[in-house]
């Protein structure tokens, strides 16, 4: 069930209050509040299925509750975040992702109220859905998902609006800057964190990435 933000958390915040309260959802809502931000974040590999906090071998936990409360907490924003399921065909779940933000856009929000995130193969997914909707001006934030600068696409990837990327120092993943300089571009910030925990840096909640993504999002959601 999705959770309500409460009228006192946004007072708390410093947020506007309106007549609804911003929600998390783990669909994309069937009604939509063109007036108000939306915030989408597509989770790594290995939480497709049912386990919401799958355990990797190398990287322990992967905490998809913890990651979405804290992406939500005080944003202000309708926060979706859809458990991917197994065994689905990499082109279903990018047409599913860029057929929810067109949802959002024929339902008059605006361009610049919609961030896409992704992590790993969530990012790879938004990555994809993004070059498809480049020329809307939706915000992207990618995590973890280019090698020497790029992202690995035929034909190449273009995205468009305001590009945000995030890699740990320690992860084979870093750089998308090549990426972001074929593209055509509002704004491209790219951001490097150093936790030492390689790839499992992104599967929970830490401050080192939360933060920034959540100031970006604050910045460019507008």
């Amino acid at each position: 069930m999705p959770r309500t933000l409460t009228i006192l958390s946004l007072f708390a915040f410093g947020l506007p209050v309106s007549s609804k309260a911003v929600e998390i959802y783990d669909h994309f809502p069937s009604a939509i509040h063109a007036q108000e931000r939306y915030v989408i974040y597509s989770h790594g590999f290995i939480v497709e299925g049912t386990d919401p906090k799958p355990v990797s071998p190398k990287y322990g936990l992967y905490d998809f509750p913890a990651v979405k409360q804290a992406l939500f907490d005080g944003g202000g924003f309708n926060f979706i975040a859809i458990q991917r399921p197994k065994s689905v065909a990499f082109e279903t779940h990018v047409k599913q992702l860029e057929s929810g933000v067109r949802q959002l856009l024929d339902a008059g929000v605006k361009p610049s109220r919609i961030t896409m995130i992704g992590f790993s193969r969530g990012g790879q997914i938004t990555a994809f859905a993004s070059s498809h909707l480049a020329s809307k001006g939706i915000n992207t934030a990618i995590l973890a998902i280019c090698t020497d600068g790029d992202f690995a696409a035929n034909p190449p990837l273009i995205l468009g609006g305001n590009l945000l990327s995030i890699y740990e120092t320690s992860d084979s993943l870093g750089s998308c800057a090549t990426l972001a300089k074929r593209s055509h571009l509002t704004s491209f910030k790219e951001i490097s964190i150093s936790t030492g925990k390689g790839h499992g840096a992104f599967f929970q909640p830490m401050p080192q990435w939360i933060g920034p993504l959540k100031d970006w999002i604050g910045q460019t959601n507008q």
